[in-house]
């Protein structure tokens, strides 16, 4: 085999044969070659509320437009002791709301979260009027919501019933429930420390404000920076794609109905603390109102859009619209009207930026 010997480059040139003043041609040629349009410099995008706050930005200007008219329509707004009461009564519905929107986000929906709240408020009020302690009867409340939802889920999984049909069934179970183990009267005689929950504050701060504010913060974390939150809305966006990715869809659905369940009877409980009573009647309708805020906040009904903070902000457009219906003497009935309005524009605004989406291959 030969060896490769090493050899200095050798200069070569190449013979080409140009009649003279051939390079002189060859530059006029170039000159009669059209120059190649510059691509023109990308606009600067502006960037827009909606780039900083995503789909919350809606609801977050409906929010300020509706403080800000409600500050210059009334002077009692901006009280102490308005914002006060507006705290504690928008603090339930945005709990609830944020586990109705763990639902929606599946696709799916929870009828039964009203009713749920009923039964375990009422049936907390009964253990403590027993004379069990506070911790146990509160624990045990909650657990009612929770083992409610877990049912929910394993309806919607393993009987296979539509979200709609199993949570409604539930709905008129868990209501049935608590006006018979009540006899539908009201429990009263709940200890002073119990109603301390609810109504006390924390250097000046509404304890409800604060556990609604760390429920939504748990829940924004769960949704923004653990694995189940991308579970959630992969199964939202399209199950069996989730499924065939190896997401354990069946674990996931029942999880956000347990959830939901739970914060439902969590719900239940502050408000029977709040009252200090259990009324068995207590949630009727909350299962709409937390959907309309949902909706009001960004959520999309067919699952994979929304998040806690946009829930918790719908919880409180309503709030400040029925306070400040209260403090306007607004009759209640255009309230609703108003809100219905909103829950419509939501929904089609919704519709309108996924078909834009869609023809722009977004």
């Amino acid at each position: 085999m030969p060896k490769l010997i090493w050899r200095e480059p050798i200069e070569t040139t190449t013979i080409t044969n140009r009649p003279p003043g051939a390079e002189t041609d060859d530059a006029a040629a170039l000159e009669t070659v059209p120059k190649l349009r510059q691509a023109p410099e990308p606009r600067r995008r502006v960037i827009t509320l909606g780039d900083i706050a995503g789909r919350e930005s809606g609801g977050l200007v409906v929010l300020l437009v509706a403080i800000g008219a409600l500050t210059l329509a009334s002077d009692e707004f901006l009280t102490g002791n308005n914002l006060s009461n507006l705290a504690r009564q928008v603090a339930i519905f945005g709990i609830i709301a944020v586990g109705q929107l763990l639902v929606i986000l599946t696709a799916g929906i929870d009828l039964s979260v009203g009713s749920i709240l009923g039964l375990s408020g009422a049936s907390t009020a009964q253990l403590l009027v027993a004379g069990m302690p506070i911790l146990p009867s509160i624990l045990l409340g909650v657990g009612i919501g929770t083992g409610l939802g877990v049912v929910n889920g394993l309806l919607v999984t393993r009987a296979l019933l539509p979200p709609f049909i199993a949570t409604l069934g539930m709905l008129g179970i868990a209501r049935g429930m608590v006006l018979v183990s009540t006899d539908a009267q009201t429990i009263q005689g709940v200890p002073d420390a119990f109603q301390v929950i609810a109504n006390g504050t924390i250097l000046g701060i509404p304890n409800l404000l604060i556990i609604a504010a760390v429920v939504t913060a748990v829940m924004w974390f769960v949704l923004t920076r653990t694995v189940f939150g991308r579970y959630i809305y992969a199964v939202g966006s399209n199950p069996e794609s989730a499924r065939l990715a190896g997401v354990p869809v069946r674990m996931v659905t029942i999880s956000v109905y347990m959830i939901s369940g739970l914060l439902a009877g969590l719900g239940g409980v502050l408000l029977a603390s709040r009252l200090g009573a259990g009324i068995p009647t207590a949630g009727t309708g909350f299962e709409l109102s937390a959907i309309a805020a949902c909706v009001i906040g960004g959520a999309s009904l067919f699952g994979a859009k929304g998040s806690a903070i946009g829930a918790a902000t719908g919880a409180l457009i309503m709030g400040v619209l029925n306070n400040g219906g209260n403090l306007l003497a607004i009759n209640a009935f255009y309230l609703q009207i108003a809100i219905g309005v909103l829950i419509l524009v939501a929904v089609g605004f919704d519709q309108l930026n996924t078909r834009r989406s869609a023809a722009s291959g977004g």
